[in-house]
């Protein structure tokens, strides 16, 4: 039997978050470097799947297949297309830097007699929520997908109400019961989508007899699994309102704000950049390729959402007073563009959409890690109590706005290519669509500015004159993350090349070509 590298990759995290948890307390330096080094193993891992995937072989590699629950059709079912193994990569990328980040985050605080917070418990938190999104992005079994989807939010949980950020204008006991209400409203919009996805998969178990991905899609394809229309329309509707809430999508975003803006940076990371990205992903593993008819059906729908998303995020990002809640609206609107580029129905779209999913994960890790830095210098998230940083703390300052230029897409970085794919794509099928879409970027350069000209540039606030500059610690994060940036802005083949034959397959799957470019004949 060859080495499973689909489990094992999933299964360090795992093993590594329950030896964390049971570190002593005396011994909180052991258990962040054990944390730390099992998630750079999990990056040795993701980093052999990578180099032993091949773009052009079949469409699911590395498959693993056993009986689980037998008398239902579960199977333990894992596999990685070109788009699962993409955001797997991103995964194992992102969580060392959120690793070393939190360095100290929840190191304990006494307040009166009160220790604050587990150190161990931080880490181990954050290996466990791993481990739950690298078996999301490898499960062919619909039913297994289910479970981890659903459990990711135990931990989550407890890494916002447990370890929020301490920065907080009145005072700990405000921030207490802030942390405590974000977490909760984080948890209930999620349990309230994963109850409704529970219906649709225990209705599609109804339907198909299975919970395989593949054969389902199969029998889909050739015609022996003959699925009514309004039957696969309420499952499809189903699947995706679990996936909205995830992603997040308009109206059902408002938990997003509240969860960045109380958690810790790291944290805030670990939700946009991570845990966010399972809900895109499964819109394109999942309701597509499950549900073809009806995800045509829905499109112009789905379409308007994202769009509303796109500028009603960016327009309550310019009106933000908190630096952190400012990231999350951007985020909304970012995740308007990565849908809509999916639900454009084109390669261009969904190849930048996918691409996009990467390229947001590190502009966002980049630019919010750089505000936590600044943030626990001040003590605070308000942007209006910053001012002239560039001046005591120019590298900081500097990242901060590579950070920025990214999120606003600026040629040259990450996310550019990816926004471009994504409004070509949409430009082809819906072009209304498209030009409503590009007063985004307008409003992303307008937000991005206005928060880096009011912290950084000015006079110099006398609560900041003796902020530190960047530590080692702090530039061993964030540099390699401006390189990704630069790198993929000029460069980005590897990640295309990787995505392009599972976006073409998905595209087949739902039996969508791009359109053909209208040319006139030469003479």
């Amino acid at each position: 039997m060859s080495f499973p590298l689909l489990t094992a990759t999933a299964a360090l995290p795992a093993i590594g978050a329950v030896v964390t948890a049971a570190v002593p307390a005396a011994q909180r330096t052991a258990a962040k470097w054990l944390a730390l080094l099992v998630s750079l193993a999990t990056l040795a891992l993701a980093i052999v799947v990578l180099v032993r995937f091949d773009p052009d072989g079949d469409r699911y590699q590395l498959t693993e297949s056993h009986s689980w629950i037998k008398d239902f059709g579960v199977r333990y079912e894992l596999g990685v297309d070109g788009i699962g193994v993409a955001l797997l990569a991103l995964t194992a990328l992102l969580i060392p830097f959120i690793i070393l980040a939190g360095w100290h985050d929840a190191d304990p605080l006494e307040t009166g007699s009160k220790r604050w917070r587990p150190t161990q418990g931080f880490f181990a938190l954050i290996l466990a929520v791993e481990a739950m999104v690298i078996i999301s992005f490898e499960a062919t079994d619909v039913f297994l997908f289910y479970i981890f989807f659903e459990a990711m939010l135990i931990p989550m949980y407890f890494l916002i109400g447990g370890f929020g950020d301490r920065a907080h204008e009145h005072g700990e006991e405000a921030a207490s019961t802030q942390r405590s209400y974000a977490a909760v409203k984080f948890l209930l919009y999620n349990l309230v989508g994963g109850l409704i996805m529970l219906a649709a998969v225990i209705g599609l178990y109804v339907v198909a007899g299975n919970f395989s991905l593949q054969e389902i899609a199969e029998a889909r394809a050739n015609g022996s699994l003959d699925m009514a229309t309004s039957t696969e329309r309420w499952l499809f509707l189903g699947f995706f309102f679990a996936f909205a809430v995830k992603a997040p999508l308009w109206p059902l975003h408002t938990w997003l704000p509240n969860a960045m803006g109380e958690a810790t940076a790291p944290v805030a990371v670990l939700i946009t950049a991570v845990v966010d990205k399972v809900g895109t992903f499964a819109m394109l593993r999942f309701c597509l390729q499950l549900f073809p008819e009806a995800s045509k059906w829905a499109t112009p729908a789905i379409l308007v959402l994202a769009l509303i998303s796109i500028i009603y995020g960016a327009l309550l990002a310019v009106g933000q007073r908190d630096i952190k809640r400012l990231v999350a609206y951007a985020s909304i609107s970012h995740f308007g563009f990565i849908i809509m580029g999916i639900f454009a129905m084109t390669s261009q779209g969904q190849s930048g959409a996918t691409l996009y999913m990467v390229n947001h994960g590190i502009s966002t890790a980049a630019l919010m890690l750089v505000a936590g830095f600044l943030i626990s210098r001040r003590g605070s998230r308000l942007i209006a109590d910053y001012g002239g940083v560039q001046k005591v703390a120019p590298v900081l300052a500097g990242t901060f706005l590579i950070g920025g230029l990214a999120t606003l897409s600026l040629p040259g970085l990450a996310p550019f290519v990816s926004e471009f794919l994504v409004l070509v794509g949409t430009f082809s099928n819906y072009p209304v669509v498209g030009i409503i879409a590009t007063f985004g970027i307008v409003l992303a350069a307008l937000y991005t500015l206005v928060l880096y000209q009011r912290t950084m540039t000015g006079p110099v606030k006398a609560e900041v004159s003796a902020m530190p500059d960047l530590r080692v610690r702090e530039l061993v994060v964030v540099a390699p993350l401006i390189v990704l940036l630069i790198f993929l802005g000029v460069y980005p083949k590897p990640v295309t090349d990787i995505v392009n034959p599972a976006v073409k397959s998905t595209l087949s799957d739902v039996q969508k070509k791009d359109p053909q470019p209208e040319v006139e004949a030469a003479k």
